[in-house]
């Protein structure tokens, strides 16, 4: 065991006078390496009887440990703030200032360090104030033995919750790039669907149309023979057809007046095309003024949209719908309310079902949020809450 006195400089150039004392089990110290292996405590006491029975306990443990002992908050403040030490050691009854206080600067200065009461009797409330303010522990004075094995408690306790903070930590690290890989895969995506629909709408388009006045011109030069023309009228209707099926293709890849019209008009085409082609009863309330807002926010939620009546087809069994597409505050929320069998609780959480997890993902890349409420037999209710784009105004609300 060594002790010295040692003077750091103080808030303001005031010289503490502090107790540093070492000591190390079963040998002498062999160099730095055995301080740096030394358990670092700082105790706050203003006895000094008390301090070197605390000392004396530690050493009667076999502990490895360097004990820094202060007894004034200017002390404490540097003790704990130069060095973060493995541990704290408190009295609670002191003459300036009491160990509550003492509690409120280790939380500021060393919010991960255990903190354990070492002092007389304290009264019941007292005991659990401090212990939801964030001691670990208290032991009293006259029941040292409790000493090492709450501090090796509460040593064991920080190790494993700063194990659990790396792994949520690097889970959350990992959750990150998850996301960012997810939403730039979403990207190439809709990149790839506006390439593929622009060149299923041109080429093909165009040569359908071609086809289509070869055989007017084939029909004009056969004259009266009705079989022949009759074939070529069919084919016509069949060059039509897919004419039809090539344009309904490439607008359900990449609508071309989400681009043009923007979202509010997107939703309300999709809407109307869903009515039809269903013959489920569609209402749509547009409450936003018409905007074309970033290409990015207005994709996301128009596949969120595209999504949510994906699924009424799907599973609902619904024969009416309605939609609403308005400003709240500053979120752009977009509701879809059905009157089908109503999805249950265990559906939303289910990890099989993928198309919730990825708008879940998708709005979460807009900063927005996604719930689902559903009641047995009368409906789904899905309301997606997205913050506004910074290019509309509070003004641009619907009358």
């Amino acid at each position: 065991m060594k002790a010295d006195k040692k003077p750091p400089d103080g808030p303001g150039g005031a010289v503490l006078d502090t107790l540093v004392v070492s000591h190390r089990a079963g040998a002498p110290e062999k160099g730095p390496s055995a301080a740096a292996e030394a358990l670092r405590i700082v105790l706050l006491e203003d006895t000094e009887p008390d301090a070197e029975l605390i000392h004396q306990t530690l050493v009667d443990s076999g502990m490895n440990f360097s004990m820094i002992t202060v007894d004034s908050i200017e002390e404490f403040e540097v003790a704990i703030s130069r060095e973060p030490p493995n541990i704290i050691l408190s009295d609670y009854w002191l003459p300036t200032f009491d160990g509550g206080m003492a509690l409120e600067i280790a939380k500021q200065l060393a919010p991960d360090v255990p903190f354990i009461f070492v002092t007389g009797i304290l009264g019941e409330e007292v005991v659990i104030e401090m212990l939801k303010k964030g001691a670990t522990d208290y032991v009293l004075k006259t029941r040292l033995a409790r000493l090492v094995p709450a501090m090796n408690r509460a040593l064991r306790e920080t190790e494993q919750r700063r194990g659990h903070q790396k792994a949520q930590e690097k889970l959350r690290r990992s959750y990150d790039q998850l996301r960012l890989l997810t939403g730039h895969l979403q990207f190439v995506r809709e990149e790839e669907r506006t390439r593929i629909a622009r060149e299923v709408h041109d080429e093909l388009g165009q040569a359908l149309t071609g086809l289509k006045i070869d055989l007017s011109w084939i029909s004009g030069k056969v004259g009266g023979d009705r079989g022949l023309q009759r074939k070529i009228k069919a084919m016509s209707a069949d060059v039509d057809e897919t004419i039809q099926a090539v344009r309904r293709i490439a607008t359900e890849m990449r609508p071309g007046v989400l681009d043009s019209l923007g979202l509010a008009a997107a939703i309300e085409w999709q809407t109307m095309d869903f009515q039809e082609r269903t013959g489920i009863t569609c209402e749509v309330k547009i409450e936003v003024k018409e905007a074309i807002w970033d290409r990015e926010f207005s994709t996301i939620c128009f596949r969120i949209f595209q999504e949510t009546i994906t699924n009424i087809i799907r599973h609902a069994n619904a024969t009416r719908v309605a939609v609403r597409l308005a400003q709240v505050d500053h979120e752009l929320v977009l509701t879809v309310r059905d009157n089908g069998r109503g999805i249950t609780e265990k559906e939303i959480i289910h990890p099989k079902s993928i198309g919730l997890v990825g708008m879940r993902e998708r709005v979460a890349q807009i900063g927005g949020q996604v719930f689902f409420f559903g009641v047995p037999s009368r409906g789904t209710t899905v309301t997606m809450r997205v913050p506004m784009p910074k290019a509309v105004t509070e003004g641009n609300r619907a009358p």
